[in-house]
């Protein structure tokens, strides 16, 4: 990230293309009053067009992430990765993203259909379902990356890869995880001691203080985007090759760890 301080505008630019296609989802059911029949159908429409949602939001994610592993992919083999490189990258694999988008919006569809219509027991297993998914997907970007191949090609070996690597019984060891979360909550005390501080001086400097908070955050979730990005990359480069590049070997290897 010191090296690559452009790896943040990809984090920015898929935070502002996923709330535009929410904004068009959206806007056009509460211009019409269509909102309300949509949450009260609970049927087949509800269904095709959250399809529809997830379809473009994951297509614009997975675009975004493309072009951040594979910049961060080719700091890692020595070169030097521009903002353009890394739009290059995702803009060739575009049809194998639109099509890895298909399959997470269909699985993501399952799922909400097993959490909605079969109660507890069908939240829970769609709960544990969701995180299989994520571990087994894990290094789907990475592999669409760096191989031309189809989207289902690329799950299976993002879950071979995962398998040959970690084996098949483990969690996610979220440390970098919780390192932002207390970033966070850090943040959140600050802001909060600064804004009574403010408060003292009338409306005009706690809206200005609460403005800083704001950008904070926002700094913050870029910041951990990013990060996950880089850590991906990173943790595919070691699945296949073995290197480590600019991580310490304990981190690469213990990134799961075995379930229980």
């Amino acid at each position: 990230m010191k090296l690559d301080k452009e790896l943040l505008v990809f984090p920015l630019m898929s935070g502002i293309a996923t709330i535009l296609v929410t904004a068009s989802f959206m806007a056009p059911l509460a211009v019409t009053g269509g909102w309300e029949i949509f949450a009260e159908d609970g049927g087949y429409v509800s269904y095709v067009l959250g399809f529809l949602f997830y379809l473009v939001q994951y297509t614009v994610i997975f675009f975004f992430n493309s072009a951040l592993v594979g910049a961060a992919l080719i700091r890692m083999d020595g070169g030097d990765p521009t903002i353009s490189d890394g739009l290059a990258i995702a803009s060739k694999r575009m049809s194998t993203i639109i099509g890895y988008a298909m399959i997470a919006a269909t699985v993501g569809m399952v799922l909400r259909f097993i959490s909605e219509r079969s109660g507890f027991l069908g939240r829970l297993a769609a709960g544990f379902l969701g995180m299989a998914w994520t571990l087994t997907t894990y290094l789907t970007v990475p592999v669409l990356v760096t191989k031309n191949v189809g989207p289902i090609d690329a799950v299976k070996e993002s879950a071979a890869l995962f398998k040959a690597t970690w084996g098949e019984q483990v969690v996610g060891n979220f440390g970098l995880g919780w390192a932002v979360a207390l970033m966070g909550l850090s943040w959140a005390a600050v802001s909060a001691v600064l804004i009574a501080v403010v408060g003292q001086l009338g409306a005009a400097p706690v809206m200005a203080m609460i403005g800083v908070a704001v950008l904070g955050f926002v700094l913050l979730a870029l910041f951990s985007s990013a990060l996950k990005g880089v850590y991906t990359a990173a943790l595919y480069r070691y699945a296949t090759t073995g290197e480590v590049g600019y991580f310490d070997p304990d981190i690469m290897g213990n990134a799961f760890r075995p379930k229980g």
